[in-house]
């Protein structure tokens, strides 16, 4: 009898029904090796219209470093070293808000390069901390050299241009404008995304900032899986999209200008989300899902809850997470930080009412720089 029991409790060991789950070798020889090995969840309460559609979300937030840049991060500098723009001994200068900055850190910590990094005022506490945690030297661009909406990012591309020039054996990878910022989305992220779903979802949801995730994935997928639409999201403010300027308190999305790897032509849909909104859904998916993630992943749900209302029948959407929310813990998740920018945190019924009324930016004002 106890010798059955035993066979029984072996057989049916959740334990042992985990295990074959995990991946054949969960054994890298560097950290960057790790990169792209991520889950992906299913969203089933934040919204009703979870119900009817299947949106899941691509965690990145689960990268070594908390984030997708590290991606780009990784495939710029071995392309750097490739082409000899980047040599033993040498320094990686880059203007950052954060995570690319700490993408670059991360492998400039694995390979011994020395690491540079500019910020400005809008650079959150937890940000700088993480960078210099690895190694990276900050500099930091006055509030005088803000732009007339507050934007500090052609400043910081100045200052690290600059520095590139006057620092031996520097490379600069300009994230902002480097034609090969699309290249480790296309030959990594739109594969994974391809092998789980065993072919292509509906649509994916990606956020734009410097356009490599979205130039990437777009590319690959409209050769691939032409049928696939293509949703860009933006937060209010930025100049990418062609709505108005105005300045913003996000972080991770949004630029004063229209990045050159920047195509219209990549998207199906396009959605600029507001600060308060896309925070407000940053505070459900921690209470509602228990996934705590970064701003910009509230604003690319926010706008992936708003196109599903635009189908009736159901549509199964991948959603791109950036990064993790414990570099927002000082702003997006701190009540005080919040009362002082006069951000209102909505729920329940108000939070569905302001994902009903968000609507699609035209597609013929995309990419029109306004100021």
């Amino acid at each position: 009898m106890n010798s059955i029991w035993l066979l029984m409790m072996v057989t049916y060991s959740p334990a042992l029904t985990l295990k074959t789950s995990l991946p054949a070798s969960p054994l890298f020889a560097t950290v960057t090796e790790a990169l792209g090995k991520v889950p992906i969840v299913r969203l089933n309460r934040i919204h009703p219209t979870c119900k009817d559609h299947h949106l899941y979300l691509k965690l990145e937030s689960c990268n070594p470093g908390g984030s997708i840049k590290e991606k780009n991060a990784a495939y710029l500098v071995n392309e750097a070293e490739k082409q000899g723009l980047l040599r033993s001994g040498g320094t990686i200068v880059e203007s950052s808000s954060g995570n690319f900055g700490i993408g670059l850190a991360i492998v400039g910590a694995t390979k011994g390069y020395r690491v540079m990094i500019v910020i400005d005022a809008k650079t959150p506490v937890t940000m700088r901390r993480m960078l210099t945690a690895y190694g990276a030297e900050l500099l930091e661009v006055p509030l005088s050299e803000a732009d007339s909406q507050g934007s500090m990012q052609v400043a910081r591309m100045k200052k690290a241009q600059e520095l590139a020039l006057n620092i031996p054996d520097a490379w600069y990878p300009c994230q902002h404008k480097n034609p090969s910022n699309t290249d480790a989305h296309e030959l990594w992220t739109a594969r994974e995304i391809e092998a789980a779903f065993g072919g292509a979802p509906d649509a994916i949801v990606i956020g734009v900032s410097t356009a490599g995730q979205l130039g990437g994935i777009s590319r690959y997928f409209k050769r691939y899986h032409p049928q696939t639409r293509i949703i860009g999201v933006d937060v209010a403010g930025s100049a990418i999209f062609g709505t108005p300027r105005h300045p913003y308190k996000m972080t991770g999305l949004g630029l004063s200008f229209v990045p050159p790897n920047f195509d219209p032509q990549m998207l199906d849909a396009a959605y600029s989300v507001d600060d308060g909104l896309a925070f407000s859904v940053c505070h459900g998916l921690a209470k509602q899902e228990g996934m705590l993630l970064g701003a910009s992943t509230g604003a690319i749900v926010a706008a992936a809850l708003a196109d599903t209302q635009r189908f009736t029948t159901p549509q199964t959407m991948l959603l791109l997470n950036p990064d993790r929310g414990d570099r927002y813990l000082e702003t997006v998740y701190n009540a005080d930080w919040l009362t002082a920018q006069n951000i209102n945190i909505l729920q329940h019924s108000h939070l569905t009412a302001a994902i009903a009324n968000l609507l699609p930016v035209p597609l013929d004002i995309v990419g029109r720089s306004q100021e």
